[in-house]
């Protein structure tokens, strides 16, 4: 009979699993091999493509591969399922795949291609120097991208907008500037892959978040995606709007009618400071500017256009009060002219009363002339009775609004009387 002590063991202990004894590769080409054969293992006993992608990144931590030098390797097998050839050759369409489930082989739609992304956010979790892997096959698959097919472009451009969106720690600027690859763009394939792009991150997200996203990556100008003989504001909204993008349609318009603005102001103001009558001459000159846009400018943008471009020549800083008013009311008798041949309904004389009253907030020495500024609009036909009494009573912009309802109470009040009368008779 055995009188060996048995030793006490301590409950709960976690007992450590054991890692895999796996020969290290020398070389990409059996890393890829490695990694295949693991992924295809997990299939055997995984009830769902997720959850074989699932248990192939833990299996991935009992290893001793060395993804220090093989890391690009590994994001080749999940994107393509087999390796991408450098140099430009054909291989992730044109090679034996070896992963039947990949990035670029489960279709365009985000939820078949967000398990991916999902799972390189657990393997760079673990391993946070492995983003300068991901982010070096992203760059090869955007230089190879016309050796994909359009599907599988589609994919990639569905699984970039992921990667950024979930935030995996890529900087848009190192993988922006690939997209604008000359010979792409001149054979239209970055147009192609951009537009899936967009959707993708338009699907769910306001077109300021993309353009937010552009930015970030250096990219000011849509534009640059089309080929040259087609860089047009026409071309640009027949391509967005058959791709169903209303949205960027509206924004590019809205750029190009800010920057058509910012030059008519800077014009007007040579124009004013250099001939101090030349009214007609403006008015010629908005109405040149609004024809080349063909009324793609908001009316209302324009009117603050003008505002600014006659107010903001006049020197009133350093003056007082009464010096800086009597400056604004003298140059408005002369220009009063060019607002009026534009703000030519009560709700664009609205929008004035606004922009005057903004004007004033944020200029001291103005603030106390808002009642005479828009008595000289109302005396000199710029603004209707309407557009003042709408303004007074519902139609003023929140900053300062008491102080300028009070500022303007007597010439209110006086309007308002002025209507009663005439109702009377």
């Amino acid at each position: 009979m055995s009188t060996k002590e048995v030793k006490p063991e301590l409950g709960g202990t976690r007992i450590r699993t054991r890692k895999r004894n796996i020969a290290v590769p020398l070389d990409h080409g059996s890393f890829a091999d490695t990694v295949t054969e693991l992924f295809n293992d997990e299939g055997a006993e995984a009830t769902s493509k997720e959850q074989q992608l699932e248990s192939f990144v833990k299996v991935l931590e009992t290893t001793d591969l060395d993804f220090n030098r093989y890391g690009d390797t590994l994001f080749e097998v999940l994107f393509t399922g087999g390796r991408v050839v450098a140099g430009g050759e054909k291989a992730a369409t044109e090679s034996k795949s070896r992963v039947d489930y990949n990035a670029l082989s489960v279709g365009t739609e985000k939820e078949a291609i967000k398990p991916f992304v999902k799972q390189f956010a657990v393997i760079l979790r673990r391993r946070p120097f492995l983003v300068k892997n991901l982010e070096a096959v992203l760059k090869q698959l955007l230089a190879q991208l016309e050796h994909f097919t359009e599907e599988q472009q589609q994919s990639l451009a569905v699984a970039l907008c992921l990667i950024f969106t979930m935030k995996l720690g890529i900087p848009p600027e190192n993988l922006m500037k690939e997209l604008l690859q000359d010979e792409l763009v001149a054979k239209g394939t970055m147009l192609r892959f951009v537009t899936s792009f967009f959707k993708a991150n338009l699907h769910d997200a306001p077109v300021e978040d993309l353009i937010a996203l552009l930015r970030k990556g250096r990219v000011e100008d849509l534009m640059l995606f089309f080929p040259m003989q087609k860089r047009s504001p026409e071309d640009f909204k027949k391509h967005f709007t058959q791709a169903g993008l209303p949205a960027l349609v509206n924004y590019q318009e809205r750029k190009l009618a800010e920057q058509g603005l910012h030059e008519l102001k800077l014009r007007l103001q040579e124009h004013i400071e250099e001939t101090p009558n030349g009214v007609s001459e403006a008015i010629e000159m908005v109405k040149e500017m609004s024809d080349e846009h063909e009324g793609s400018i908001p009316q209302n943008m324009l009117v603050e256009t003008l505002w600014k471009a006659i107010m903001d020549t006049l020197q009133i800083s350093g003056k007082n009060q009464q010096q800086a008013s009597n400056a604004a009311l003298r140059q408005l008798k002369v220009w009063g002219k060019l607002l009026a041949a534009y703000a030519t309904t009560p709700r664009l004389q609205v929008e004035l009363l606004i922009t005057v009253q903004l004007w004033c907030y944020e200029s001291q020495e103005v603030m106390k002339a808002f009642r005479d500024i828009i008595h000289l609009l109302y005396e000199t036909d710029v603004v209707s009775e309407e557009a003042v009494l709408y303004w007074a009573k519902k139609g003023s912009a929140h900053k300062g609004r008491a102080m300028f309802l009070e500022n303007a109470a007597p010439f209110i009040k006086w309007l308002e009387e002025a209507e009663s009368e005439d109702d009377d008779e």
